[in-house]
């Protein structure tokens, strides 16, 4: 059937009319957060999160679902995984600042078929993806951050300390084709002690009514307005909002073995198959999960040296795919960009993979094809055009999590983010804000990366032509 998968394909029906029996299960009061996602190969997954409960006795897994309406027919929907409660397991704070991880609501998705053109659930219309997107919004970093080791409680109460909404809303209004977060959805681990107002009534831990506050309710502006690549950060690996991550976001068929439920499995759930998103026919996004990766340079002799060799050898291949003449990579962790160091030199790109990378492409790191790259985990702005032919680089960490210290303006002379890489010029910023990329008009390829405010206001713009990046302006920006 045109507009629909598989997936799900047990009962269709036409689209409900005023006459037709309500569908308990469709009931809008019950969809906690509905959107489309983009996974491996462009498939579209529409998801939805809802709290109904289906009557006991039934046979049909599927009961908790709600209807999906696909270009006039209605498919119900397949549960992904339904409500549950998983035991403390080890994470990255104390036992006595854990608690269980509750997930209250059933997750359900259908895969789209390319052709469908209209997709709504309940009283919510469904963004379809776009076979050539001209406009990506492109964020990270957002959630509010909670946290006992080292006291960083912002205050996500003040939309001007924690400024996601309203961010989310105003980057909305740039009505893109695609939103590409760069990692990092989730903050809140900690209870808000009773002394700090800021967070006061915050949920707190792992479980959905966290992740509800974090990003759904914040970034349904954006949800709404086009599909989302998901891209994995540090604070969705096991030990943190994994749990979560698996849940809700990833984008391949949701498993026992890759929950992050039980820690014996981490070694398994904390790495991902890198995967490409087309952008039309010719530029693509290729996504690497880089959730655990430490700072640390790997010896050849360490597991992940090895899982992260043989996963950059995958994105060579996918870089080389026929056709495509620019590839844009995605992680979180920057690899030729900076850390800021409050009174100290800017800290290097990240050295454990730049270590797998070099390990196939010597100081050249990226292979062939890899025109830009994209990060998230630093939280500022950065676009960084080399003197050396290395990628151009550009960070978007400045999603709404608590910003870093400024990098010094200027970089100290000769500073270089790893070896053999030679900075040309650098515009840089610490203020909150997101990024736009829009398509170069043809004949030309590439993109033109646009940096706001989170007030909508542009900072600077930056043309892309193969590996080169000519920004605009240069050095540091103030909003």
């Amino acid at each position: 059937m045109a507009g629909l998968s598989a997936l799900g394909a047990a009962l269709v029906l036409p689209a409900c009319t005023g006459d037709s029996a309500p569908d308990a299960a469709s009931a809008d009061s019950n969809i906690q957060a509905a959107w489309v996602q983009m996974g491996d190969s462009n498939q579209a997954i529409a998801r939805v999160v809802t709290r109904y409960t289906a009557p006991t006795g039934g046979t049909d897994p599927n009961a908790a679902c709600p209807l999906l309406t696909v270009d006039g027919m209605a498919t119900r929907m397949s549960l992904r995984v339904g409500p549950g409660t998983a035991a403390l397991r080890t994470t990255a704070s104390d036992p006595a600042d854990s608690k269980p991880t509750a997930f209250p609501v059933s997750v359900c998705e259908t895969t789209l078929s390319s052709s469908a053109q209209k997709v709504a659930v309940a009283n919510r219309v469904l963004p379809v993806p776009k076979a050539t997107p001209q406009r990506v919004l492109v964020l990270a970093d957002t959630g509010c951050r909670m946290k006992k080791a080292g006291a960083a409680w912002q205050a996500c109460n003040d939309n001007t300390a924690w400024p996601f909404a309203n961010l989310a809303a105003v980057a909305a209004s740039f009505t893109p084709d695609l939103v590409l977060h760069i990692g990092d959805y989730h903050y809140r681990e900690n209870a808000c002690p009773s002394d700090v107002a800021g967070c006061q009534g915050s949920p707190w831990g792992y479980g959905w009514d966290t992740w509800l506050a974090d990003l759904f309710q914040p970034a349904a502006p954006l949800l709404s307005a086009a599909p989302w690549v998901m891209v994995r950060g540090n604070h969705e690996e096991c030990a943190r909002a994994g749990q979560g991550w698996f849940r809700l976001l990833d984008p391949r068929a949701y498993s026992a073995v890759r929950s992050c439920d039980n820690p014996v499995n981490d070694s398994n759930a904390n790495y991902s198959e890198p995967y490409a998103v087309a952008l039309g026919s010719n530029s693509q996004i290729v996504v690497f999960d880089s959730a655990k990766t430490g700072s640390a340079a790997l010896k050849p002799t360490d597991a992940q040296f090895a899982v992260y060799q043989k996963q950059f050898q995958t994105v060579g291949a996918l870089a080389a795919k026929t056709g495509v003449v620019n590839t844009i990579f995605t992680n979180h962790h920057p690899i030729l960009a900076f850390a800021p160091v409050a009174g100290s030199t800017p800290a290097p790109g990240n050295l454990a993979l730049q270590s797998a990378m070099s390990s196939l492409n010597a100081q050249a790191y990226y292979p062939p094809g890899v025109n830009v790259a994209l990060h998230g985990h630093v939280h500022d702005f950065q676009a960084i055009n080399f003197a050396s032919g290395h990628p151009a680089t550009l960070v978007t960490g400045n999603g709404g999590d608590s910003l870093d210290v400024a990098l010094p303006d200027p970089l100290p002379a000769g500073l270089t983010p790893a070896a053999g890489a030679t900075i040309d010029r650098i515009t840089h910023s610490a203020t909150f804000g997101f990024m736009v990329m829009d398509r170069n008009p043809a004949p030309a390829t590439g993109w033109t990366f646009k940096a706001y405010s989170a007030a909508g206001k542009l900072m600077a713009s930056c043309v892309q032509s193969g590996k080169a990046l000519s920004c605009d302006k240069t050095g540091f920006l103030t909003p």
